[in-house]
């Protein structure tokens, strides 16, 4: 069975969950608990260089340590249902949706977390070299981040899922990156928001959101 470093308060490896979830993938679950600090130890290292969740463990030890490279792979392995794209084009309308969340909004919500947050000192980018917290970042990133879910309504309005007709990965990683945001900054999108909050109500109700 697959192998899945994972710690189930953070985002990254959630969206692995619930990729694997939706093709009907078991992973088996090894938690590392960031929160102290259990990243750093010799022995994770030593699995993870960077010294980040999540990692994929195949069954002849290799290893992959992206959660959007974990995709790709899980995508090629188990091809049904498919969730990055069923033609060339559907593909590419995909991955620059899931490239846009990535940028505009799950990096804004970090941005605001890692320069906000008082355990985050000295740990503002993710990885093994130490960087200081700017405060004006935080305010930046909450800024970012609202614009982002502003952005993403007025698509989900003329859209009935974030990359079209069909659930795929960029779903996911919104889902992801709005609940993210909520929980780590208490940035939550406004009732203004409507196409958004009933977007976000549909695809949290889809069992593998509890992955």
């Amino acid at each position: 069975m697959l192998k899945l470093y994972d710690f189930a308060l953070s985002p990254s490896p959630r969206r692995v969950r619930v990729f694997a979830a939706e093709k009907g993938i078991p992973l088996a679950l090894i938690s590392v608990n960031v929160r102290e600090m259990a990243q750093f130890s010799d022995s994770f290292r030593a699995i993870s260089p960077n010294c980040t969740v999540p990692v994929l463990e195949l069954e002849d030890g290799r290893r992959l340590c992206d959660s959007l490279a974990i995709w790709r792979y899980l995508e090629e392995i188990h091809p049904e249902p498919p969730l990055l794209g069923t033609d060339a084009f559907d593909r590419g309308i995909v991955e620059e949706w899931i490239r846009r969340i990535e940028l505009e909004g799950y990096q804004a919500v970090a941005e605001a977390l890692r320069n906000g947050v008082e355990r985050f000192r000295d740990r503002a980018v993710p990885g093994t070299v130490p960087f200081a917290q700017i405060p004006e970042l935080a305010v930046r990133g909450r800024k970012r981040t609202a614009l982002f879910m502003e952005m993403l309504d007025r698509r989900l309005r003329d859209s009935e899922f974030v990359a079209g007709r069909r659930f795929t990965g960029a779903d996911i990683h919104a889902l992801v990156t709005i609940d993210f945001a909520a929980a780590a900054c208490q940035i939550a999108p406004p009732d203004t928001l409507a196409a958004l909050k009933t977007w976000h109500a549909k695809v949290s109700a889809r069992p593998s959101a509890k992955a």
